[in-house]
């Protein structure tokens, strides 16, 4: 039986990814300004980022519709969705209500849903081991039970260099925002085993902020060799291979991957920030 892996667009992909792997993605939807972008490969992320940065407003995000998710689970095919945290967005509920909906109407088949407890480039790592998974001939249910102790061991961390949306949110004043740029002080987050987020440090200055990234990697995980590290940036490509750079210095991952950001984690990440999934 062939396979079809479907993931929301907080699942940040690179081309070499999606020559390799196919990844069925169910585009969110973002409003700006009255505007209402596809997170598709139609966005032009570049020209929202400015958007975003000369606007008073924040981004708001919606995820998709079951239909959506109806539509990808057609085809003889497996299926297996990885989504954004339950924790931070209603996607996983709409793909769930995309199955059962499917489940009523069209039959049954096997669909699995993962929460990913992520985001962005942790999603991108869970449809990698899906996609190993399926290659290296596991039956379902193996995938399955292998999958979710992944999902449970991975880490995931960011660097947020802009706080602009969370100014505009209402999450932190203006005058710590200030306070924070004038300071050049950059906020570490770290998701949780509930796949909320959390503060997990405050550092000064962009470079001291890439090498406690990589220092986190080595207090926070063990067993590198068999692993694969993802990076996600947000228009900022040089800093994240200079974190790579720092990561290689310390320890041997199995493989590094980087990705940029598309719509949805270009929100919450903003210009400058970096995501890191291990």
């Amino acid at each position: 039986m062939s396979t079809k892996i479907v993931a929301d667009s907080c699942c940040d992909l690179n081309d070499e990814i999606k020559k390799n792997v196919k990844v069925s993605i169910v585009p969110a939807v973002i409003h700006l300004e009255g505007e209402t972008y596809k997170d598709d490969e139609s966005l032009d992320v570049a020209a929202f980022l400015k958007k975003m940065r000369n606007s008073k407003e924040v981004p708001k995000t919606a995820c998709p519709s079951p239909q959506e998710f109806i539509e990808k689970y057609k085809g003889e095919e497996d299926v297996f969705v990885v989504t954004v945290s339950s924790a931070l967005s209603g996607t996983y509920k709409s793909a769930v209500l995309a199955r059962d909906i499917f489940f009523e109407q069209v039959g049954k088949k096997f669909i699995h849903i993962f929460d990913s407890l992520s985001a962005s480039v942790g999603e991108t790592l869970i449809s990698l081991k899906i996609h190993e998974f399926v290659k290296g001939g596991h039956l379902r249910t193996e995938i399955v039970d292998k999958v979710n102790r992944y999902i449970k061991e991975m880490k995931t961390f960011f660097v947020l260099e802009n706080l602009d949306n969370l100014m505009k949110a209402g999450r932190i004043s203006p005058m710590v925002a200030k306070v924070s740029n004038i300071l050049n002080i950059r906020l570490i987050m770290a998701g949780t085993e509930e796949g909320t987020i959390r503060l997990h440090e405050k550092v000064v200055g962009a470079k001291r902020a890439i090498k406690r990234l990589a220092e986190l990697i080595g207090e926070q995980s063990t067993h590198l060799e068999d692993k694969v590290l993802g990076i996600a940036h947000c228009n900022c490509l040089e800093k994240a291979l200079k974190l790579k750079e720092e990561v290689m210095k310390r320890y041997k991952f199995k493989d590094i991957i980087i990705v940029e950001t598309a719509g949805v984690s270009t929100v919450y990440a903003n210009e400058g920030g970096l995501i890191i999934a291990f």
